[in-house]
């Protein structure tokens, strides 16, 4: 029962790696728009509800609705489960509807004993009234406070990094929970916190605290690491560069190339040398890689071995050399071919291309009728308002 990023992000992994995934979105209610917010977001690629923003994440799916605040619609839930043979169930939504709406482990498990369970919510079960959204999270988690320039505001990640934190730990842990049950024949429930799972990636400043870290390690630093130096964005004459300096065995090869002499002192040798001298050092590479062109840097770095990368926009990264031929495609209803992000992972055998995101409610009476409902039965659930007519 999923919707906006953070689960249909984790089924689409499921989905990339051949699995049947069925999502479940809310019937009508009120004035609001049917099912999942996010098939409303963006231009509109195919039709009204399926816009640019909902495709990604959502192709090679199925697509049912049910009205889980009925009985009956709850009922169908249950027979959905044990009909279809689920293996996993995943909701994203507040902990404090998982009861009512009949979607709690204990309901469902109850009707299928080796299921396992997954929901994503903002701080977990023990918080079951707070909603979750990525850039409130990522305030709440630090994230932005560690981000954009020292001297200028906090600044929002440019990708909603911890609602697809969230999902990757829902693909982890039920691919755990499988492997689990395999030896036991339980399932199991999982529960993930966006906010603990942020939180665990603070590895690099959260433990500095109990270090007794000056205040600059674990705020905003702009384009600079703030522990390996040099590392940062440097102007050429024709545009911009990322250098990385990550050892002082690299610093020693930078310096030994003719243009870049004149940046060794004896300070600079180390990096904890590096980083005493950090400001002075920023501004004379600066300076000196604004008096050169791309190229001249790229060539000196590369000759080097110093790793290195140009200020990619998105649609260059689509034509990167090392991913052109792994992005994932689907095809849209009037047959224009769309490229899209790459797996995280190759692993034989997958698929690259998927089939279209389909419309809200698309396999609803197919997909009960396969679980064993009748006819009769579908008519009377779009009767009791439990099902779309």
């Amino acid at each position: 029962m999923e919707q906006a990023l953070s689960m249909p992000y984790a089924t689409l992994r499921f989905v990339q790696l051949g699995w049947r995934v069925i999502r479940i979105e809310a019937t009508p209610s009120g004035a609001g728009l049917p099912g999942d917010p996010n098939r409303y977001i963006g231009g509109r690629v195919a039709d009204e509800d399926r816009r640019s923003y909902y495709i990604a994440p959502n192709v090679g799916k199925e697509a049912i609705a049910l009205n889980l605040k009925s009985a009956e619609g709850r009922e169908a839930l249950k027979r959905l489960v044990r009909g279809l043979g689920a293996d996993v169930f995943c909701c994203n939504t507040v902990p404090a509807r998982y009861r009512p709406l009949g979607i709690d482990y204990e309901t469902l498990s109850a009707v299928k004993p080796d299921l396992i369970w997954a929901g994503i919510s903002a701080l977990g079960p023990e918080y079951p009234e707070v909603p979750g959204y990525d850039p409130v999270v990522q305030a709440m988690a630090g994230y932005v406070e560690l981000t954009g320039d020292p001297n200028g505001t906090p600044v929002l990640c440019g990708i909603p990094v911890i609602d697809l934190k969230a999902g990757d730990e829902v693909y982890a842990n039920v691919m755990l929970a499988l492997a689990e049950r395999t030896e036991t024949g339980r399932g199991r429930e999982i529960h993930v916190s966006m906010l603990q799972a942020a939180a665990s990636w603070l590895i690099t400043t959260l433990p500095l605290i109990d270090f007794d870290c000056e205040p600059w390690e674990i705020t905003r630093a702009g384009n600079e690491h703030r522990k390996f130096v040099p590392t940062n964005v440097y102007p050429v004459r024709d545009d911009f560069l990322y250098m990385a300096i990550g050892s002082d065995v690299q610093w020693r090869r930078l310096t030994a190339l003719p243009r870049f002499a004149s940046l060794a002192t004896e300070e600079r040798l180390t990096n904890e040398g590096r980083i005493r001298d950090r400001k002075n050092l920023q501004r004379d590479i600066a300076a000196l890689t604004a008096t050169m062109s791309a190229e001249e840097v790229i060539a000196d770095l590369r000759a080097a071995t110093i790793p290195h990368a140009r200020i990619n926009g998105v649609a260059a990264v689509r034509e990167l050399e090392a991913l052109r031929g792994r992005l994932t495609v689907t095809t849209m209803p009037d047959g224009k071919r769309v490229r899209m992000q790459p797996m995280a992972v190759d692993l034989p055998g997958t698929a690259r291309e998927f089939s279209f995101p389909p419309k809200y409610g698309e396999h609803t009476r197919p997909v009960l009728r396969e679980a064993g409902f009748t006819e009769q039965e579908c008519r009377a659930l779009a009767a009791a308002g439990a099902i779309p007519h």
